[in-house]
């Protein structure tokens, strides 16, 4: 005994099947042999005589591979930390210099992955403790006090009045203090540069050049010491200005006698 199907079950079609395609255009006529099924009737489309599909101009997007977009993350987090030390270290050496930025790296000829959202979480947080480390500079910068820089070209009156007066007091106290050990056989000349507080008294005093004689550098030191405390500065200076820095050159003369200029 055995069991056979009847024929009307199967189904039986000499014909090829047919594609479901798109098409761009339409006719009234409808095909008498189609060759595929679309949403309109088109006979005879197309601009090429052979028979062709239409194909999408765009490439083949080549598979993702896993854990790439992670990997692309994590270095750019790498690159981004590398330039916030760059960028504080420029603020540590040079605080009131803007850091020039840095060189767009070359566009690469792969394709741009998307982050994900971790990854794209963790590039913010970056960001963020970059950002309140160039703030934090910024703040520390603007507490430092307000220094003003003047020589003996200073053409603004109200430092070039000051730094006069200074002058002339300088020249005094140490023509009166000559250093006995360089009296009438020691002659020189230095760059020094004083910092002067508010309220008169030196914050610093520097060295620019040195006279090739200890006795007469030892003696500018002594002398700018011995001289102070200088005017305090006048509010038309101190509204704006913490520290009065003079820089100017120290002549040890014949006679005795001392100048600056």
């Amino acid at each position: 005994m055995q069991f056979k199907f009847p024929d009307t079950l199967r189904w039986k079609s000499d014909q090829q099947p047919l594609e479901v395609v798109l098409v761009n255009a339409k006719t009234r006529e409808k095909p008498s042999r189609a060759q595929a099924l679309a949403q309109a009737n088109l006979d005879r489309g197309g601009n090429v005589d052979q028979r062709r599909r239409a194909k999408t101009p765009l490439p083949v997007t080549a598979p993702r591979k896993p854990g790439k977009d992670l990997v692309d993350a994590k270095r750019r987090v790498r690159e981004l930390e590398a330039q916030q030390q760059r960028l504080l270290a420029q603020t540590r050496e040079s605080p009131a210099r803007v850091p020039a930025e840095a060189p767009r790296p070359a566009p690469s000829e792969q394709p741009a992955t998307q982050p994900s959202g971790r990854d794209l979480a963790d590039l913010s947080l970056a960001a963020m403790r970059l950002q309140a480390q160039i703030d934090r500079q910024i703040q520390e910068y603007q507490k430092r006090p307000r220094k003003k820089f003047i020589g003996a070209n200073a053409t603004e009156y109200r430092f070039a009045q000051y730094e006069e007066d200074w002058r002339i007091k300088v020249e005094r106290v140490g023509t009166l203090n000559y250093p006995p050990e360089a009296r009438g056989k020691l002659y020189g000349n230095l760059r020094l540069t004083v910092t002067i507080r508010p309220d008169g008294n030196v914050e610093s005093i520097e060295l620019d050049r040195s006279s090739g004689l200890k006795v007469l550098d030892a003696a500018a030191f002594k002398i700018v010491r011995m001289a102070s405390p200088y005017a305090v500065f006048p509010p038309n200076i101190r509204r704006d200005t913490d520290l009065l820095v003079i820089t100017r050159t120290w002549f040890f003369g014949q006679g005795d006698k001392i100048w600056t200029e």
